[in-house]
């Protein structure tokens, strides 16, 4: 392991994979002895194309040559940034048109939920138990996972938690609520799946009591799912939507989208309601649109649906319990743990990158680039499935 690493940069956990990365194409990474890894995590979602598409690359080069930043966000007509924020609108519903650009999903995450209490002029949100919306201190009051959350209390008052798929929960939800706030699919929880019209359900509440639905599809949208957004699975339409990961093409970028009704109330009473320097990076917005592009002029999107049934099709063993998900946001699911981390560790030593979940230990990410082909996946599920027999 590199010593500068560890001496210099930052580390997230005490035992940090540290593959020094020389350079990664299609779905494979590399590191600087010229081993090969196939690539079963895409970024965990954010490489959406795959790594150095040459669609987005060439998108990225040709942005720089022009210009990078000018101006704070929302105050000059930039190309790239309107160019996506159109291209985006054209993937939504009507009430969906107004979007605001940002620099990560988690930022796109405390903009919704200022947005949420400035339109309706209330305090109180509604999260899930173990929701993931990331790591700023707004963001994680909404993330219900007291493990994570009791090392930096006090976070933002006023966040009431309810079971996620639990329908009687949602009697919580009242006329004191601002918005609820929901990963479309929950995604750090275990690739936990919406059942019994559970995501009507919950706006069918909203509407009855006066809050705003925030749909986060951070994991969930830009294809991941079979469909373009994760909420088109599940026929509902939320009053506020969160992107970020996989929209940039492996580019950071965030968003948050709603009516122009709703979203007008950020210039005003105060004005710069909320404000960002960096969001929608002409760069950024320039993969991004790329990204869009692709995906909308291919069947990247349904392919993803059929590549789901391959690997479930492939993956059969009795160490595999369940397999969680809908498309390319899969999850297999064991008996401990301990053999988690093994099959993680060991399928590493073989040239597969997979990775864990944040709250469910017994899960192993299967996340691949929507790119990815029928053979690259094949090979992966064989290399996955070796592994297992010499873990058990």
């Amino acid at each position: 392991m590199n010593s500068d690493f560890l001496t210099y940069q930052a580390q997230t956990s005490p035992y940090p994979l540290a593959l020094e990365i020389s350079h990664a194409k299609g779905s494979y990474v590399y590191d600087t002895t010229g081993k090969s890894y196939l690539d079963f995590i895409a970024g965990v979602s954010a490489n959406t194309l795959g790594h150095n598409h040459p669609k987005v690359s060439e998108a990225i080069k040709k942005q720089v040559d022009s210009y990078t930043h000018v101006m704070v966000y929302g105050e000059f007509i930039q190309k790239p940034q309107l160019a996506l924020c159109k291209a985006m609108a054209h993937t939504l519903p009507r009430n969906l048109s107004s979007i605001y650009l940002t620099n990560s999903g988690t930022e796109a995450t405390e903009g919704a939920l200022k947005l949420a209490k400035r339109f309706t002029g209330k305090a109180e949100i509604i999260a899930a138990k173990n929701g993931y919306h990331g790591n700023t201190q707004g963001a994680m009051s909404v993330c219900g996972a007291e493990a994570q959350n009791r090392a930096f209390r006090p976070l933002i008052p006023g966040i009431n938690f309810i079971e996620f798929n639990n329908i009687a929960d949602l009697e919580q939800i009242t006329t004191k609520t601002a918005a609820v706030i929901l990963e479309t699919i929950q995604g750090g929880a275990g690739f936990i799946v919406p059942t019994k019209n559970y995501l009507q359900k919950v706006k069918s509440r909203c509407q009855e009591v006066g809050a705003l639905l925030i749909l986060d599809e951070i994991q969930t949208g830009i294809g991941r799912t079979g469909s373009f957004w994760g909420f088109e699975n599940f026929h509902v339409i939320p009053d506020i939507l969160v992107a970020g990961k996989g929209l940039g093409g492996g580019m950071p970028i965030g968003a948050f989208v709603a009516s122009k009704e709703i979203m007008n109330t950020l210039q005003k009473n105060p004005k710069l309601g909320h404000i960002t320097t960096f969001g929608g990076h002409p760069v950024v917005a320039a993969a991004g649109l790329a990204t869009i592009t692709e995906l909308t002029n291919s069947t990247l999107i349904a392919d993803g649906l059929r590549k789901e049934q391959l690997i479930r099709s492939y993956l059969k063993h009795p160490a595999i319990k369940e397999i969680r998900g809908k498309g390319l946001m899969l999850t297999i699911i064991v008996e401990s743990p301990e053999l988690a981390s093994k099959i993680i560790l060991k399928a590493l030593d073989q040239g597969l990158l997979l990775f864990w979940l944040l709250f469910e230990g017994k899960a192993i990410r299967i996340t691949p680039p929507l790119t990815i082909s029928d053979e690259e996946l094949k090979k992966g599920c064989d290399i996955l499935l070796d592994v297992i027999k010499d873990c058990i």
